[in-house]
């Protein structure tokens, strides 16, 4: 059997860098030896591209950019060099590529930049495509297209740093007559719940703008759902499938970095208490986000739920979600019977599908 190439991109200059590295070493040990030759390409936080060669293991922790197999390595947008150039001391070689899988959480990786890359030297990637992937990013576009497709989603709204430095005091009166207190403020192109702030009052929300500023230009501002928070996995290019929804039980307020990645206190139920009538009902809707955002490979889409389950409001979308152990994307897949290392063969042959 003739393996196939693939490049595993880890890492990158983002704030989930260092889920990045967990995911990536997960989903490389996932790669059978028999059907796939592996070539890791990992990115430092400064943005340095290397070909790693190494061990494994070194990834999640950061400590593969010490081994000295690493070689400096690119993408060339150029379509005669279709695959990872690499650039060895005693001359420039090609590595022919049939997928990229990248493993890039958050900026640079899963906002259409780096998928831009691959669609211009045509190579197949695993995930979405620029546009999706761009638009899923930016919670503000992503709310405007929910809200003409109409999908229930919490009340919003956006602005700019420059729209808000104009008149802060005036925008924040806005947000709290429209909004009412408590307001989740959220900056527009981060995941993992990165710089979101739950704010009680008018100081808090005013705090909670400039931490959102601090991630990107543009804040998100949503009203407070009180509500159970459910997630479901959707897989598929032309016809995709939603697997069981999951609900979260976080430790903390709402489902914040810490309680997703740090603490150990939270929770999760799968497949969620909704009953069989709401869970189809959900799964339907999670695959309606999808099509609407023009997803394709993979995407994980949040919800939160009335207290019965019969109620469903959008959350967001993450277009290349975790793949960590504890990750639940490949573990609502896993409540229906397909393992992760039959996921991540799917996911490529998706990929590969959608290029030919």
């Amino acid at each position: 059997m003739n393996k196939k190439s693939i490049a595993v991109i880890f890492g990158g200059v983002s704030s989930e860098h260092d889920v990045s590295l967990v995911s990536a070493t997960n989903i490389i040990n996932c790669l059978s030896k028999d059907k796939y030759d592996v070539h890791m390409i990992g990115i430092t936080k400064d943005g340095k591209w290397y070909l790693y060669t190494g061990n494994v293991s070194n990834i999640k922790d950061d400590k593969w950019i010490d081994d000295s197999c690493c070689v400096s390595a690119s993408i060339l947008p150029d379509r005669a060099h279709r695959g990872i150039t690499v650039f060895y001391p005693d001359g420039i070689k090609t590595i022919d590529v049939d997928c990229v899988f990248p493993v890039l959480h958050g900026k640079n990786g899963e906002d259409g930049t780096i998928q831009g890359l691959f669609e211009l030297c045509s190579l197949p990637f695993v995930g979405c495509d620029m546009l999706s992937s761009a638009v899923s990013m930016d919670k503000s576009m992503t709310n405007l297209i929910m809200d003409y497709a109409d999908i229930p989603q919490a009340k919003w709204l956006s602005t700019t740093k420059y729209e808000y430095e104009k008149n802060s005091d005036a925008f924040l009166d806005k947000a709290i007559d429209y909004l009412s207190l408590p307001i989740f403020v959220k900056p527009a192109c981060t995941g993992s719940s990165v710089g979101i702030t739950k704010a009680t009052d008018r100081e808090m929300l005013k705090k909670a703008m400039d931490v959102a500023f601090s991630q990107d230009r543009k804040a998100v501002l949503e009203e407070t759902i009180v509500g159970r928070e459910i997630e479901c996995a959707v897989l598929g290019n032309d016809e995709p499938v939603a697997a069981v929804p999951c609900e979260i039980l976080s430790c903390n307020d709402f489902y914040d970095y810490d309680a997703k990645y740090i603490l150990d206190g939270t929770r999760t139920v799968l497949p969620a208490k909704l009953g069989e009538e709401n869970t189809e009902k959900l799964r339907e809707l999670a695959v309606k986000v999808y099509k609407t955002l023009g997803c394709s490979g993979m995407t994980r889409v949040d919800f939160f739920a009335s207290a019965d389950g019969g109620r469903f409001w959008f959350n967001e979308v993450n277009t290349i979600p975790g793949f960590t152990p504890i990750s639940m994307y490949p573990k609502m897949f896993e409540a229906c019977g397909k393992t992760t290392p039959e996921l991540v063969d799917e996911l490529i042959e998706l990929a590969i599908e959608r290029c030919r």
